[in-house]
């Protein structure tokens, strides 16, 4: 799998304590998207799957809840993506996804049928700067645009679950000597000074 970074424990990209990991490689390019760096499939890092699998484990360990996978596009690698969320579920960990692609189009596309099957959460939809969603408790939490739909695919999440409806965070880090930012702030948080 080509990844282009992983965030061990993250309260900003999904309910609970997550392990994230944002894939290399989309070619859907949404304008103003927050992750462009991610766009070349040729960058990232190919990493191992059984290194995933070992980090899947210390995670947990750890008392994570779940995983999310993010990018750069996670169904334009269907297999590895496929695979990481499988082993998720055998560490019984939940699957969220964010994918640019809407739910039809990922159901008829030739691949990734097997990565659905495994995803609890989906978020999907092609970000569109023209259409933000309202910030919580009005609009819905980790969304960026009001186009996009949360698909609650299993048992494991529901709308009713206080935590999509919990005020938007951002995360700030360093990891190996690199300031990593993540999470969705509101334009309120970015323009409050201190």
């Amino acid at each position: 799998m080509r990844v282009a970074t992983i965030a061990p424990d993250t309260e900003a990209e999904g309910p609970g304590r997550r392990w994230a990991i944002w894939v290399q490689g989309c070619s859907i390019r949404c304008a103003e998207c927050c992750n462009p760096e991610m766009f070349d499939a040729r960058r990232g890092t190919p990493t191992s799957l059984e290194s995933l699998d070992a980090q899947l484990a210390s995670a947990k360990a750890a008392g994570v809840e779940g995983i999310t996978l993010l990018g750069g596009e996670p169904f334009e690698q269907p297999d590895d993506a496929a695979d990481l969320a499988e082993l998720a579920h055998r560490h019984g960990l939940t699957v969220m996804v964010f994918s640019g692609y809407y739910l039809p189009e990922l159901r008829a596309r030739p691949t990734g049928a097997r990565l659905l099957a495994a995803v609890d959460l989906l978020v999907d939809g092609r970000y569109d700067r023209t259409q933000p969603e309202p910030p919580p408790p009005v609009g819905r939490r980790w969304i960026g645009s009001s186009n996009q739909t949360m698909h609650y695919l299993t048992t494991a999440y529901s709308d009713v679950d206080p935590r999509m409806r919990a005020a938007n965070t951002i995360e700030i880090r360093m990891v190996d000597g690199t300031l990593m930012i993540n999470g969705w702030p509101s334009a309120d948080a970015l323009l409050r000074r201190r």
